[in-house]
């Protein structure tokens, strides 16, 4: 098939003037089909749609072997299409809707950009990541664009490097690394398998089979259990703000030949992958530097644990949920709880995404809470394509070193990737600047390697991780509760209540629990104190739910700390002590009630 050529010229890079040529490459082949979406489909155009393109589309580098021809180009990645349905899928919807089908096309044409440089950038790997990383600005068309945009770099008319952006709607990680190795395959002149796993819109009517189904619903009471009783926000204090609530932080990465070797001794001592025992360091840190009994992190998954999506290019990215109670004695015995979370958490990574959000939307509501995605940990040291702009070259010969990148947009409070395990622990952590200094940053991620050493050389008493790692605990004043599992500030809550009452007095007041005790340093479990609000409503019509709705619609956007109480008690009047609490108890109540539909 002869390609469509245009010219023009462009200077991508400050530093270099490159020609720019625009070929289209026609395709046919295989059967056109509609079917409903994956979950995984579903879960990521929901970001797509929502979220910066920046953020949610992604990208990789391939690179070409010297000698090859850019038509031998052209042909592999037109071979690539034709024989992956994913890549030849849209998304038809109406504006303003999302999209519920996919369509495969039997034929169509995609574009390649051609950058030719007469001379090589200095860089050239580095500077294909930047053109690369580059072209996820910009949304994609789920409904008629080719979900790769792919740009040619040559040096002098010869092929280098492939840089790609791909649509999340149809790629993630594990497929880009299985479309790079394919496309190596075809340059080498290999001949492809036969594909052994389901295209996307098989792998959807098997998600929709009673099994299927049955599988979706069980995740979604084990998110909900977790949601009604585990902490809302993992770094509840002071200086927090709400999960959800942006924040620009730059990339630190670390990467370490001693944190490698450290893992790598700690899983032989204690006689469990290497992967169990880094999640089990990260939580125990995580924990210990939030102040919580557990750790709620968010564990992206691919969910390619069966043979049938195990080399299927498609998205099947959705979160594993992992909340791991972290009051152990000793470390030995967090990593083999570990294990069993882990697993418990990625056989629950399969879930209608809408109904998820439904059912997180309820239960907050319920809760009058705020659940954010906190934490986030993804380690992709398993995949062989390096990802997120991380080259598989990088060097090795680190003993130990940390560097700064640059900023981002963080959604979340702290997200980890971890690139390479061995030969050297290679991890890029972005921490939200208002919970983490530079400095803090800097010295969890080398807290991180130190506890790794202690592990590797004996078990760490778990009350010994300050002394071990050098990373303290949040600070909290003396009037912050641990309530429903979660750290609150009755100040806070007093504060966003008042507001959404529209300035009415209220007093929020610390009761009893179940045990009959509201303070004591060691509370049983399921004894925490529980608070009461005292509105004084005046002339207002005021009821219990109504003041629930307006202090929950108001949560997301509130400070840290803040969680709707267990029992609104309006009286017409504030007493002349509004400042002591018992004087609150004495005037006459007009109505009591909770706002929550379901209690916790």
């Amino acid at each position: 098939m002869t390609p469509a050529v245009g010219k023009d010229t462009m200077d991508p890079n400050p530093s270099t003037t490159a020609t720019t040529t625009t070929i289209t490459v026609a395709y046919a082949g295989g059967d056109e089909r509609r079917g409903p979406l994956t979950m995984g489909q579903a879960n990521m155009i929901r970001c797509i749609l929502r979220d910066d393109p920046t953020h949610i589309n992604i990208h990789d580098v391939w690179p070409v072997p010297e000698g090859t021809t850019s038509a031998a180009v052209t042909d592999a990645l037109r071979a690539l299409a034709v024989r992956h349905e994913g890549l030849r899928t849209t998304f038809p919807h109406p504006p303003g809707a999302a999209p519920v089908d996919q369509v495969v096309a039997a034929e169509g044409t995609f574009t390649v950009t051609v950058l030719d440089h007469a001379e090589p950038p200095g860089d050239p790997a580095g500077y294909a990541e930047s053109v690369a990383r580059a072209a996820r600005a910009g949304r994609f068309a789920l409904e008629r664009e080719f979900p790769l945009r792919i740009t040619l770099l040559t040096a002098a008319g010869a092929p280098v490097h492939v840089a790609l952006a791909f649509s999340h709607a149809v790629a993630d990680g594990s497929a880009m690394a299985i479309l790079r190795e394919e496309f190596a395959e075809l340059l080498a002149g290999k001949e492809l398998p036969g594909l052994t796993s389901l295209p996307p819109i098989d792998l959807a009517a098997v998600e929709a089979s009673p099994a299927g189904l049955r599988k979706s619903e069980a995740s979604l009471r084990y998110w909900e259990r977790i949601i009604r009783t585990g902490p809302q926000e993992m770094f509840a204090e002071p200086r927090g703000r709400r999960p959800g609530t942006d924040e620009e932080a730059r990339q630190l990465t670390l990467r370490s030949r001693r944190g490698g070797r450290a893992l790598a001794a700690a899983a032989r001592r204690t006689g469990h992958p290497e992967a169990t025992v880094l999640m089990a360091a990260w939580c125990a840190l995580v924990a210990h530097r939030a102040g919580q009994d557990s750790c709620v992190t968010a564990v992206p998954s691919a969910n390619r644990f069966h043979p049938r999506v195990a080399r299927s290019v498609t998205t099947t990215s959705q979160d594993a949920l992992l909340h791991l109670d972290v009051r152990v004695p000793a470390f030995d015995a967090l990593v083999a709880r570990t294990w069993g979370a882990v697993l418990n958490a990625y056989r629950h990574s399969q879930f209608d995404s809408v109904r998820l959000w439904e059912m997180i939307d309820r239960v907050t509501a319920e809760r009058g809470s705020h659940f954010g995605r906190d934490v986030v940990f993804n380690d992709v040291s398993a995949l062989p394509a390096p990802l997120l702009g991380t080259d598989a070259q990088d060097r090795d010969d680190a003993e130990q070193e940390l560097a700064w990148g640059p900023p981002q947009t963080l959604p979340t409070r702290l997200l980890a990737f971890t690139y390479r395990t061995a030969p050297q622990l290679h991890i890029s952590l972005w921490a939200a600047p208002s919970l983490f200094t530079p400095e803090e940053a800097e010295g969890f991620l080398s807290g991180l390697v130190l506890l790794l050493e202690a592990a590797a050389a004996g078990d760490v008493s778990m009350e010994a991780l300050a002394e071990v790692t050098g990373v303290r605990p949040a600070e909290r004043g003396p009037d912050w509760l641990r309530v429903d599992g979660c750290w609150v500030s009755p100040a806070a809550v007093r504060e966003t209540l008042g507001r959404a009452v529209g300035g009415l007095p209220v007093r929020v007041v610390e009761e009893p629990g179940p045990d009959g005790s509201a303070d004591g340093p060691e509370r049983a479990a399921g004894t925490d104190p529980r608070l009461t609000a005292y509105i004084a409503r005046g002339e207002t019509s005021l009821t219990p739910a109504e003041a629930h709705r307006a202090l929950t619609a108001l949560i997301p956007a509130a400070g840290s700390g803040v969680l709707a109480p267990h029992r609104y008690v309006l009286v017409e009047n504030p007493p002349t002590e509004p400042d002591r609490s018992d004087a609150w108890r004495r005037p006459e109540i007009i109505e009591e009630g909770t706002g929550r539909s379901r209690q916790v």
